[in-house]
């Protein structure tokens, strides 16, 4: 199969009534999108990435009045909540009606929903009658793509079109949160941080307990390893353990360090600002995966707002490696 790279958004919504999956833009990150409501379609999502099917799948819509029909209830928190962040990088998980695939979230009564912000893909889907099924456009458990040139490194040749939209504005994955009795749970670390969550709601968030996870994720993200690149990464704070050379890379907030020379170090924010080191972390992960390092030694972010996601992917990364 070619796959082509363009700007052509009806031409993704052809291929897509078409049952052919398409890579979009969205301000998190790319996502490998098919039509949400057609089993085969969905079952090509996880065929080209490599994903297990037990692994559930977000649903994208283009406004709430279209999520309506595809879930039994939202939440008076949850309304509240979508208010405030749709079109955005918020999640929400809430009961499915019968028109959902059991194969989108392997049979589970909870679906996740979101409105994506991108001008793009929100055209793209409403040129559309159904939502879209978009994990992250990469091969499981590696690094998420924020370009097209990144989804194409990985998925050329396996799927018909990348829709091209820029770099994505946030770089991080979306925040996904669900509700049980009376609490807003915090599934997912991603792009609107919990002090944001809590500001809106009034009340404090409960963190899922990720000690928790297993083989059978409640959502997106919820597995032990993830967001790594081929290059083994490591924990800056383990250098002395792991060793470093000259053919080792770094990849830091905003200070350099002494221990690998400078051209191999890549600050994420000299300014020290967490909303651009959230947005470049993942490029900076796939640019130095491609330098052909020995290692990757990276830093830890202030746990707070989005240093506390970011630390939440650089630990999925660094435990694919962990010794």
């Amino acid at each position: 199969m070619i796959t082509k790279t363009g700007h052509n958004i009806r031409k993704a919504a052809d291929l897509l009534n078409q049952g052919q999956l398409v890579a979009i833009p969205t301000e998190t990150v790319y996502g490998l999108a098919a039509n949400g409501l057609n089993e085969e379609a969905i079952s090509k999502v996880f065929k080209v990435k490599k994903r297990p099917l037990s692994n559930p799948l977000i649903l994208h819509f283009k406004d709430v009045d279209s999520i309506t029909q595809y879930v039994t209830n939202i939440p008076a928190e949850a309304k509240k909540i979508a208010d405030a962040f749709w079109p955005g990088p918020l999640t929400l998980l809430l009961d499915k009606t019968a028109k959902i695939p059991n194969s989108i979230n392997s049979g589970k009564q909870k679906i996740a929903v979101r409105i994506p912000n991108h001008p793009d893909t929100l055209q793209l889907l409403r040129l559309l009658d159904f939502p879209l099924a978009a994990p992250s456009a990469n091969l499981y458990g590696r690094v998420s793509p924020t370009k097209a040139a990144h989804v194409s490194k990985q998925l050329a040749g396996s799927i018909p079109y990348i829709l091209d939209g820029g770099m994505s504005s946030k770089g991080i994955e979306s925040t996904i949160l669900g509700f049980e009795n009376g609490k807003t749970i915090l599934y997912r670390f991603g792009a609107i941080t919990t002090e944001e969550i809590e500001h809106c709601i009034g009340n404090k968030v409960t963190i899922y307990d990720h000690n928790l996870i297993s083989d059978q994720p409640i959502t997106s993200g919820m597995v032990k390893y993830h967001y790594a690149p081929q290059t083994p990464i490591y924990d800056v704070q383990d250098i002395s353990k792991n060793g470093t050379n000259t053919n080792s890379g770094y990849i830091g907030f905003n200070k350099t360090i002494d221990d690998i020379p400078n051209e191999n170090q890549f600050l994420l924010s000299p300014e020290s600002n967490l909303d651009i080191a959230s947005k470049n972390l993942y490029h900076a992960l796939h640019f130095m995966d491609e330098q052909q390092f020995d290692a990757i030694f990276i830093c830890n972010f202030p746990q707070t707002g989005l240093g506390r996601s970011m630390n939440d992917r650089i630990n999925k990364a660094i435990a694919k490696y962990r010794k």
